[in-house]
């Protein structure tokens, strides 16, 4: 069968949009392929097409749970045998496919990329005949690009572990430098790449210079005098989303607030509402609109400025989907900055901590046990730093994962501890029976602590962990665990000093932060220019065009030259006595200059948190002047 039959019987199409058959034709000559296509233009199908007709899985990587969960849905309705592994799946659930899995039911399966951190899961795939590996979102690799997620960072080495020779790797939003990552990584040389072209001429840029106390009056002459339909502001804070929200309500407007502070039923409402077409306007932070397939979204306006380019373009690529008119409004003003940086600023690790979790992780045994929330509090290091730090000293060889456990599990009292022994060998029958006994009994739940139930029966913690591990499987028994730890074995090799592997991180933590902080002002540039604003999107992907004639700068609509800056300001002698102020309390959480800084500047740590610092009237006090000068006044 052909690959337009294919399409035709089970995707319902025609023809192939431009690109697509491109790319199946090349996997399914097994050869691997990087597909730059942009936002909406049929990347899914690319790989879902070939899965149906070469043998054995396709394994599909995508960090979106609602798309994972979308497309796995769309493919069933289709007579596609195919399955998802994420974390809102219950354990009978997963029990279900990790046994399809092994009967080699499913033709496509789609996992997180942290779920491939897991030794036994990829012990079992290796049981598996994978054709085609689809990674989806593949900028995630690229340190040096936006949305850098250090779980991708292993995905070209488990697909070689894996034997697996057919890899599509896909994005819409990668520069030349990001492409030339994805490719070294995955092996697939520029000849293999498959780009189409970035400009989506139904899209209308336009950009409004705008003072910091006129944005509301400006967001409310954009949306009446605007195009009706569905629209989607995107914002930074979620108590902006929620303020906006308000504020257009009041106005008249149907508007929600969605970040993810909002409990998961509200989100829900909220994004099933947009859907449908019943809510017209979500006012929301950058997390709306991952895998959410609208086609019809006419506008999308950002009240604030994004974080770069590539999240410009990825956010206002939600608009036009079904290549009608739209229009992409942007509210400018310099102030947004302090936020921004802020922001990137607060993710550096102090020097001090990153050096302490470095020596903690590689003076310790061979067996590496983590639990990432305490190390997290006692460093005042965000978990997902953790994780990137981490994931650098697996690339450099010195660790390598084992999977996840964890130190509590609650096991549901459904049945009698007879009918749950029932089938175990003798020997172990009565070790059960003796652990059993350990756990602390409720109403409904018996709960055990893995290294207290371990320590009474005098067994190793591996050896507990592995016996409800075997119950928690048994069927009719309902399992809650906590206390997650990450595993991690250490490799012994040639040892460089722990200081000089330190400095190494130190380094490239502020390489990282610096480059995070030239995409702020590329995107500021992109605004005060003048140029036309799709020439300059396309130019930074690589792509050469003549001026599009309909964003604002091409109409003479919009003014080059700085965007007006009204909050910032200068260090008073005030400011300066708060600092040796708050200094003078010692507060342990509070003790070396960035976790003071960042204090001040009303950024939240994992240690301010813990030591309830968010309530102090003083969190926040300097948050309208810039991270960098607040440390540089505390460091002075």
């Amino acid at each position: 069968m052909e690959p337009i039959e294919v399409l035709q019987r089970f995707f319902g199409h025609d023809t192939f949009r431009p690109g697509q058959e491109d790319v199946i034709r090349r996997l399914l000559s097994g050869r691997s392929t990087l597909a730059l296509f942009p936002t909406g233009a049929g990347k899914s199908l690319c790989y879902q097409l070939p899965a149906l007709m070469v043998d054995g899985l396709t394994l599909v990587v995508s960090p979106l749970i609602a798309l994972m969960k979308d497309q796995v849905e769309s493919l069933m309705r289709r007579g596609i045998s195919a399955a998802r592994l994420d974390s809102t799946l219950s354990v009978n659930e997963l029990r279900e496919i990790e046994g399809g899995l092994e009967r080699g039911a499913w033709k496509l399966l789609y996992v997180s990329p942290e779920r491939l951190a897991s030794e036994v899961f990829v012990r079992r795939l290796r049981r598996q005949k994978i054709s085609i590996l689809a990674v989806d979102e593949a900028h995630c690799i690229s340190e040096w690009g936006h949305n850098f997620r250090p779980d991708y960072l292993r995905l070209p080495k488990i697909a070689r572990e894996l034997g697996i020779s057919c890899v599509l790797t896909m994005t819409a939003t990668a520069t030349i430098v990001t492409a030339e990552k994805i490719g070294a990584s995955f092996g697939i040389p520029e000849h293999g790449w498959v780009r189409t072209s970035a400009d989506r001429p139904n899209l209308r840029y336009r950009l409004h210079a705008c003072e910091f106390d006129h944005r509301d009056g400006n967001l409310l002459s954009l949306l009446k005098d605007g195009p009706a339909g569905a629209t989607i502001i995107y914002v930074t804070l979620r108590e902006t989303a929620e303020r906006v929200a308000g504020f257009l309500s009041r106005e008249g407007f149907s508007a929600r607030a969605y970040h993810a502070g909002m409990r998961s039923e509200d989100r829900a409402e909220v994004q099933d509402g947009f859907l449908s077409g019943e809510l017209p306007i979500v006012v929301a932070t950058v997390a709306f609109g991952m895998g959410v397939d609208k086609p019809d979204v006419r506008r999308v306006i950002h009240y604030n400025l994004p974080k770069s380019i590539e999240n410009f373009v990825q956010e206002t690529g939600r608009a036009g989907r079904d290549g009608l008119p739209a229009v992409c409004d942007l509210i400018a003003c310099a102030d947004d900055l302090t936020v921004l940086e802020n922001f990137v600023y607060a993710d550096t690790p102090s020097d001090r901590s990153l050096r302490s979790l470095i020596d903690y992780v590689l003076r310790q045994e061979e067996t590496i046990s983590l639990s990432l929330y305490d190390l997290s509090i006692s460093l005042d290091i965000r978990q997902t730093v953790i994780e990137t730090a981490l994931s650098y000293l697996e690339m450099e060889g010195w660790i390598t994962p084992v999977g996840v456990t964890w130190d509590r599990i609650e096991l549901r009292m459904t049945e009698s501890i007879e009918a749950w022994t029932q089938g175990f060998p003798p020997e172990e029958k009565e070790l059960l029976r003796r652990l059993l006994s350990t756990g602390k009994k409720s109403r409904l739940w018996m709960r055990f602590d893995i290294a207290d139930s371990a320590a009474t029966l005098g067994e190793d913690e591996s050896r507990v962990r592995a016996l409800l591990q075997e119950l928690a499987v048994q069927e009719g028994i309902l399992t809650q665990r906590s206390g997650v730890r990450e595993v991690w074995h250490r490799v012994e090799k040639d040892r460089s000093p722990v200081s000089v592997i330190a400095d190494r991180l130190v380094e490239r933590f502020l390489a990282l932060e610096q480059s995070q902080i030239d995409r702020l002002h590329q995107f500021q540039n992109l605004c005060e220019n003048g140029v036309c604003v799709t020439q300059q999107l396309l130019r930074y992907f690589g792509e050469e065009s003549e001026p599009c004639g309909t964003c604002s700068s091409c109409c003479g609509e919009s003014t080059a030259g700085s965007l007006p800056v009204t909050q910032r300001r200068a260090f008073s002698l005030e400011d300066v006595a708060l600092i040796q102020a708050v200094r003078k309390e010692n507060h342990p959480a509070l003790r070396q200059p960035r976790q003071l800084a960042r204090f001040l500047c009303g950024l939240s740590s994992p240690a301010a948190r813990r030591g309830g610092l968010m309530k102090d009237d003083r969190f926040g006090a300097l948050s309208e002047i810039p991270f960098s000068e607040v440390l540089a006044q505390i460091e002075a």
